[in-house]
């Protein structure tokens, strides 16, 4: 998931780097490249901090998702659903790390295993 938000910001940055570079022959009133991949990098952060809330909100008790964390304020309604099944996947790697983690120590306790 990481990795593709890396890849997602290196891409936009390389962009936004060609777009500088071109020379002077720039037309005065074309978009600026920066500004839309600085919009799309900030709203893919944002995005990946509601995930990640998700994540925390779900591993910590019991929430519906109808109950979206504050961090998720400000994003798009349309992906509400998208977030929420992300972060659960998120939590349920992150708990089968746990268990896996206990299975290679033979001295751990923490998982009543039978």
């Amino acid at each position: 998931m990481r990795t593709r938000t890396t890849i997602a910001i290196g891409a936009l940055l390389l962009a936004a780097l060609t777009a500088c570079s071109s020379g002077s022959d720039d037309k005065p009133d074309e978009p600026n490249a920066t500004a839309t991949a600085t919009k799309t990098v900030d709203q893919a952060a944002a995005r990946q901090a509601c995930i990640d809330a998700w994540a925390e909100a779900l591993q910590d008790a019991e929430v519906s998702s109808e109950d979206e964390p504050a961090a998720c304020d400000g994003l798009p309604e349309g992906d509400k659903l998208d977030r929420y099944m992300e972060g659960l996947a998120q939590r349920n790697e992150a708990n089968r790390d746990e268990v896996q983690d206990c299975l290679d120590d033979p001295t751990c306790t923490s998982m009543p295993i039978p």
